[in-house]
């Protein structure tokens, strides 16, 4: 099985820097869910180079501040999933931008910890 986020739509591309990509999740949790990918194929956090996740850090925090002004939400987690213990379904280091929003769910203690509601069905 060929990896999607190596061959990954250029056309779904939002953002960009040397090291990494920023695309909309195809399958969203929240509005303005967003991956954040490193360009070189490596399957977890853990073996990526200090500039990957330098470049990685930079892209989070550039499509927050476009999330801030086009969604307004409320809050935001980050998350990685790292083996498939760890719910990880995609075999290439991917970073969780998802914007959170007043009233999404009843009671938001705990961030991750609770499901968020998804948007789209996950196969």
């Amino acid at each position: 099985m060929s990896c999607p986020f190596c061959h990954f739509a250029l056309d779904k591309i939002l953002e960009e820097n040397e090291e990494a990509f920023a695309f909309y999740d195809l399958y969203p949790v929240q509005k303005g869910h967003t991956l954040i990918v490193p360009k070189r194929h490596i399957v977890t956090y853990f073996e990526a180079t200090e500039t990957e996740i330098l470049s990685i850090h930079r892209l989070l925090t550039s499509r927050k501040k476009v999330l801030d002004k086009e969604l307004q939400p409320d809050g935001y987690n980050i998350g990685v999933n790292v083996g498939e213990a760890g719910g990880q379904t995609v075999p290439h280091l991917h970073v969780h931008l998802i914007p959170r929003y007043n009233g999404d769910i009843e009671d938001p203690r705990g961030g991750i910890r609770k499901a968020i509601p998804n948007l789209v069905s996950y196969p």
